[in-house]
Order: C-alpha cells, then sequence, then structure tokens
C-alpha cells in the first residue's frame, strides 16, 4: 500500500512539473518572442482616453457589442480546430497567377489596380502609388508556425523581396492573419508610411520602424497623402496579440479616395449599423471588397456570416464587391469553399454585382466590370 501511495505522488509530481514547465515555457515565449509586437504605453493611453469608443483602459465597438464566447467555447473552439474536419483545407494547391516586379513597376495608372494574394492582402496602385492593405505574406497566421494552419498555396503571386518600393502600408489591426511580424521585417525598408488604427503602431515601433513613418487615426478620421484622402472608419471586431492584451490597440475598416474612384476596405468585422453609416456618409462605392470567412454563430458578432457580407455590399451602396477573407487560411470549421458559395448566391438574389478573382489575378476597376465569377474553387474539390 505505502508503495502504491509513493508512486501516486511521483506520477503527481511529474506531472505537476511538467505543468509547471510548460507554464514557464510559454510565459517566456509570450514575453520574450518578438511576433507578439509591442505594448501601448502610459501615455499613449492617455491620448486615446480621448476617444470616444475607448473605455476603462479598452477599445470598444459600437453599442458595446462584444464576441459572447466563455472560457469553455474557447477551449472548445481549440480542441475543434486542431482535430479533423472535412473539406476545410483544399486537396490541391490553390492556383496562384504571377506577377513580376516590371510589371507593377510600369503600370500606367490609368485606372486603379489590385492583385489580391488571398485572405485579406491586397497590393493597390492607384495615383501613382503602390499600396499594400494588410500585407500578410507569411506562410502561418500566427506567432509560431506549429501553432497554425500554412496557407493553402504554395506560392505567392509574387515575393516580398520582389516588390518594387511601396508607398503605403494600411493596416486594419493587429491580428497575425493581418499583421504579420515576418512581413513586416522584410517590408519596412521599402515602405515610405504606414497607416493604422490607433496602437497597432506600437507593433510597427518594436519592430524598428520609425514613429515619423507612421500615422494612427481614430474611427472617422481622415488623412491626405499626396492626392489621396484615407478614411479610417469603424468595424466591429476585437484586437490583441498576446494573452493580456485584448482591446489593447483599435480596429478599423478604411476608405481609399481619388478624385475619380472611392474604394472600401472592411477589415475584419461582424455585420452592424456601422456598413449603412459609412454608406451614407462615404457612398456609393466604386469597389468594396468585405470579409466573408473564418465565421461560426459563436462569434457571429465579429465576423459576417456571408449572406451579412452581401448585404452589407448593399448598406454601403457598393456598385461591385468582392468577397475576402478566404480562400489562404484555414481559421474556422466551415468548408473552404462555404463563403464563396453563400455570398454569390445571397449576392445575386439581392442584385449586387460580385467579383471572384483567382489569386494574383489583375483587378482593374473600370465602369465596364460587372459580376466576373469563374468558379475556379469548382476544379479543386
Amino acid at each position: 500500500m505505502h508503495k502504491v501511495k509513493r508512486i501516486v505522488k511521483m506520477v503527481f509530481f511529474i506531472v505537476g512539473g511538467i505543468i509547471a514547465l510548460l507554464i514557464i515555457v510559454g510565459i517566456l515565449f509570450v514575453n520574450l518572442s518578438p511576433q507578439f509586437g509591442g505594448k501601448v504605453s502610459a501615455e499613449q493611453k492617455e491620448e486615446y482616453a480621448r476617444s470616444s469608443n475607448y473605455k476603462e483602459g479598452k477599445f470598444t465597438n459600437l453599442l458595446d457589442v462584444e464576441m459572447k464566447m466563455g472560457f469553455g467555447d474557447y477551449i472548445t473552439g481549440i480542441v475543434k480546430y486542431f482535430s479533423s474536419q472535412p473539406n476545410t483545407i483544399p486537396e490541391k494547391d490553390i492556383p496562384t497567377q504571377r506577377i513580376d516586379s516590371l510589371t507593377i513597376v510600369n503600370y500606367d495608372f490609368e485606372k486603379p489596380r489590385l492583385i489580391w494574394f488571398g485572405h485579406s492582402t491586397f497590393l493597390l496602385q492607384i495615383n501613382k502609388k503602390n499600396i499594400l492593405i494588410d500585407p500578410m505574406l507569411g506562410n502561418v497566421p500566427a506567432p509560431h508556425p506549429k501553432l497554425g494552419s500554412p496557407r493553402f498555396s504554395k506560392t505567392l503571386p509574387i515575393e516580398i523581396e520582389q516588390l518594387p518600393q511601396i508607398d503605403l502600408v494600411i493596416l486594419s489591426h493587429d491580428h497575425y492573419d493581418h499583421l504579420d511580424y515576418g512581413s513586416i521585417l522584410k517590408l519596412k525598408d521599402k515602405v515610405k508610411a504606414f497607416y493604422t488604427p490607433l496602437g497597432v503602431g506600437s507593433h510597427l515601433t518594436e519592430w524598428g520602424i520609425s514613429r515619423n513613418d507612421i500615422t494612427e487615426l481614430d474611427w472617422w478620421e481622415e488623412v491626405d497623402y499626396e492626392g489621396l484622402r484615407l478614411v479610417c472608419a469603424p468595424a466591429q471586431h476585437f484586437s490583441g496579440r498576446g494573452v493580456a492584451d485584448r482591446n489593447a490597440t483599435l480596429w478599423s475598416s478604411w476608405i481609399i479616395r481619388s478624385e475619380k474612384d472611392n474604394i472600401y476596405f472592411s477589415g475584419d468585422s461582424g455585420y452592424g449599423e456601422h456598413f449603412k453609416a459609412i454608406g451614407e456618409k462615404y457612398g456609393p462605392f466604386d469597389f468594396a471588397m468585405l470579409e466573408c470567412g473564418q465565421y461560426n454563430e459563436q462569434w457571429s458578432e465579429i465576423h459576417m456570416m456571408p449572406e451579412e457580407t452581401a448585404r452589407a455590399g448593399v448598406d454601403l451602396k457598393a456598385n461591385l464587391i468582392m468577397p475576402i477573407h478566404w480562400g489562404a487560411f484555414k481559421l474556422a470549421f466551415h468548408t473552404w469553399t462555404d463563403p464563396v458559395e453563400r455570398v454569390t448566391r445571397k449576392a445575386k438574389e439581392l442584385g449586387i454585382p460580385t467579383l471572384v478573382p483567382e489569386i494574383g489575378a489583375e483587378i482593374v476597376l473600370d465602369s465596364a466590370v460587372n459580376d466576373v465569377i469563374h468558379p475556379w474553387w469548382e476544379e479543386l474539390e
């Protein structure tokens, strides 16, 4: 009997030691790994306190909307994420059209042109400016490769090293699938300026970017950049890269306007009244890139369902919409083609033109552009 007790005690001691070691390793990883970014300073918090959507040291959504998942839901979600689910990842690599640096450098800028990199990353060429939007060009949207699923395609339309000088990088928020440490390190010496919502610049300065090259904006604030008007607009989401920084930085959508063109980028957002407010104030839009992917009823407050994506396009008074936030990574449990199938069906019902290009395909914004849906994804099912 005494021998059994000694064995039990030894097992508890070993298990307890392993748990303690894992906790220590986790704490060291979070505090020492540069991927987690910087922290908002006390001075910045005082400045942000002047924002109408900053309360008790945190940013909030309009009407205080927040994700209603409890701790148990998180644990269930993590277990489910790392378990096998059918058709959440394509069986074959997604096709990617390639573009070279000369094609970018020699573009005539007669009309705005975009190149989609999958998920929410775009190269926008407008008004003689090269703009990268949410440049997540890494392979795994996580602080460590073992903590996420890899990209659906082995290649990008163009590698970071081949990109010419970038005038602007526009960031919507600080989540790993939108703000990527490795991508920023490779980009920072070829980017003139960074535009972010409040607080996101703290990550960039931690990674070696000069504060002078960063402009942070609150919702509804506007700024001019060499003939372009940039507007930081509301979104319904949240932020955070570490364990204790939930909502320490702001999230947003963006409006990019030239004399002739009016473009909207949703960032990440649940469906809400802010889309109508943006449409009333700044619409109609020639083109709207709208989140459509990585959704679930458990977190519907902060990620739209595909049918809501189409309705958001109507609210924004968009002449043409494109579903984004899909086609690159598994971050939810729906099949990988569910977003595009559902949003195109609903958009057709609502009569709103929809564009669904292949990754890397040239998107030239012209008044003649209408419904362009070649179901390339069906060839991979």
